[in-house]
């Protein structure tokens, strides 16, 4: 099985590695190909994932190359963990958005916007290369902004499915909370990417036998303190709401204060970009075999147990097997005051067949109306990203329900604009 990592000189990549070095029963690689254009951070990166593997004796072959097209040929699933424009752009996305009023994200808002700009026509470059090299291969994008991103590659056919941890983090933090092990607790995890709720958190038997129970109510009620502080937010918001709203949900109900909060710190692209340089020193340390501890602060914890997980599945490896997982995937209905077309983050049964989403319950108006709005902004987002425009990117804006006014709208896209000159062909 071969399997190829877009944007493999990333410091999320020994994550990954890590993951398929100790789950390979699942996920059976014989070659593994880390492709990336910036050809000193893939060689550190690179030699650290050999290392990895050679520590826990996995027998696969791990390469690296700049060239994309002989990465993908023959793979059976592509990854894509890319980031346009570097943390640079990342901490422009962080900036702008600030000085106007707005909170600055790279993946929610403004910031996000200019991110899926960037990203979008990347990607489908990158997916149609894949589809030359083997129209049967599966893409699973874990590329920000997830949700506008999958929904471009399946607009234009691709085989994909879109992946994010914010619901593997979670199932793993309740399992934690409970004393049980992660495997025994399902997520009633519905929304769209970085905008989703726990509605409820099934515990199996012991045994493995039918008959679960919703324990999200002990869990608010036991360790609703702990949660709320984790997701900072108030914990009489989480008693209130009687769910648990993913981290990004701050950025909405707590907008004013969170944008009060980021002028008053260094904005995260710079604390990344710090831990970046810190963790590139220490990967080109020829004695290290494991991923650093400092890699868990990057971000992206347990990303690696989701992707092998959902690859195993998508590729029916010996152990791996159908399995329901938490996926960006075409609604089809699944949310029905949604399109058809939108693209949702829901459970679903994952297969060598495909990805069917799993009925969803009834979704009270108080979540409904914000995904629809949200959803709404995604179209429009992607119709800016495929055909550009500065009337498409003010659409956009303006439709954002963390914007939603005419001037601020007028300034953020011009300001967008003008600190994405080099990445928007169009402009």
């Amino acid at each position: 099985m071969k399997l190829a990592v877009v944007g493999g000189g990333s410091t999320y990549t020994p994550e990954l590695i890590d993951g398929f070095a100790r789950l390979r029963g699942t996920l059976p690689i014989s070659e593994l190909v880390l492709t990336d254009p910036h050809e000193e951070r893939l060689e550190l990166v690179g030699g650290l994932a050999r290392r990895i593997f050679a520590r826990q004796d996995h027998p696969g072959v791990i390469r690296t190359t700049t060239d994309l097209d002989a990465a993908v040929a023959d793979a059976d699933a592509v990854l894509l963990q890319l980031r346009v424009g570097g943390q640079a752009a990342r901490q422009q996305d962080e900036s702008w958005p600030l000085e106007c009023g707005c909170v600055g994200q790279e993946t929610t808002g403004a910031g996000g916007l200019a991110k899926a700009l960037r990203t979008v026509p990347v990607v489908l470059d990158i997916a149609e290369r894949v589809r030359r090299a083997n129209p049967d291969a599966w893409i699973i994008d874990f590329t920000n902004p997830v949700g506008i991103v999958t929904r471009a590659l399946l607009e234009e056919g691709h085989k994909a499915v879109g992946l994010c941890n914010v619901a593997i983090g979670l199932q793993r933090k309740f399992a934690g909370l409970l004393g049980v092990g992660p495997e025994r607790l399902r997520l009633a995890h519905y929304g769209l990417n970085h905008l989703t709720w726990e509605f409820g958190v099934e515990l199996a038997p012991e045994d493995g036998g039918a008959g679960g129970r919703d324990v999200l109510p002990e869990l608010l009620a036991a360790h609703g303190e702990w949660l709320a502080e984790d997701l900072r937010l108030p914990r009489p918001l989480l008693d209130r709401l009687g769910v648990v709203p993913s981290y990004y949900l701050r950025y909405f109900y707590s907008h004013d204060a969170v944008v009060r909060e980021l002028h008053d710190k260094p904005s995260r692209a710079a604390e990344v970009a710090a831990m970046e340089a810190e963790l590139l020193r220490m990967y080109a340390d020829p004695e290290l075999d494991e991923k650093p501890e400092l890699l868990a602060k990057r971000g992206g914890a347990f990303y690696s147990e989701a992707a092998v997980a959902l690859a195993a599945s998508l590729l029916g490896t010996q152990d791996g097997g159908a399995g329901v997982q938490v996926v960006n995937v075409r609604n089809n209905g699944t949310l029905p005051f949604l399109p058809d077309d939108a693209v949702v983050e829901v459970p679903a049964e994952v297969s060598a067949r495909g990805v069917v989403p799993l009925p969803a319950p009834d979704i009270d108006p108080l979540y409904a109306g914000l995904i629809s709005s949200v959803t709404a902004y995604e179209h429009l987002a992607l119709d800016a990203a495929l055909r550009g425009g500065r009337d498409r990117v003010f659409a956009a804006l303006l439709s954002h329900p963390l914007i939603g006014q005419y001037d601020r709208a007028e300034t953020l896209t011009d300001r967008l604009l003008a600190h994405n000159k080099e990445h928007l062909p169009w402009l």
